[in-house]
């Protein structure tokens, strides 16, 4: 059984994805134009999305899972070591957890509807290293 990181965890890597791509939306329209504008909530969400899901199919995660060092792997069969997702997999569960329903329905284990529909699992950076023998 996988070792899935905690609420507190995910919640505090969301909310630096969030801010942080916040923050780039107001460095492209400025302060003003972001509160004139009325895509810049569109747009901070757009780049949510592309930022997430390319760095969980490059890196292992996005800006904030990786800052807190949590990981997305792909679950296989039991026995199967986790494995990186592919960027197709990775935008679906993005695009799922831009619906906000699919994390909060969740399994015992920790993983969301989001997680169950692409195999995968947000866990802590430690618990994929091999134990020492």
């Amino acid at each position: 059984m996988i070792d899935t990181a905690s609420w507190g965890q995910r919640l505090l890597a969301l909310l630096i994805d969030w801010l942080a791509c916040q923050a780039v939306v107001w460095l492209f329209l400025g302060i003003g134009g972001w509160l004139d504008n009325p895509y810049a909530g569109f747009m901070t969400t757009g780049l949510f999305l592309v930022e997430s899901a390319v760095l969980t199919a490059v890196a292992g995660g996005s800006f904030g899972q990786l800052a807190t060092r949590l990981r997305v792997v792909r679950i296989g069969a039991p026995g199967e070591a986790p494995r990186p997702l592919g960027l197709l997999q990775a935008f679906l569960r993005q695009l799922l957890v831009l619906l906000v329903v699919p994390p909060l329905v969740f399994r015992p284990d920790g993983r969301g509807l989001h997680d169950i529909a692409v195999s995968s699992a947000a866990v802590r950076l430690d618990s994929l290293r091999a134990p020492r023998q």
